[in-house]
């Protein structure tokens, strides 16, 4: 993640986000554990910095699947 504009704690969420299946526990756990954050103000971060193009730069691939994701989840609730 070289050369971008990243905090500290916004390298280490895409790191965890890249690799928090292999914390043992709960994903909100090891939330609590690692970043001293709520799930939710994690997950406010994390859909904030997912839409940041520096982010984008940093991790492509990642950040890719994260909107994939946040997308699909969006989709499914507008469809109930």
């Amino acid at each position: 993640m070289d050369g971008s504009t990243l905090s500290d704690l916004e390298q280490r969420i895409l790191e965890f986000e890249r690799s928090w299946w292999r914390y043992a526990g709960a994903k909100e756990s090891s939330i609590k554990e690692l970043f001293d954050l709520t799930p939710p103000r994690y997950y406010q971060l994390l859909n904030d910095l997912i839409d940041r193009e520096d982010a984008l730069l940093a991790s492509p691939m990642l950040v890719k699947r994260l909107r994939r994701l946040r997308q699909a989840r969006t989709s499914a609730r507008s469809a109930r």
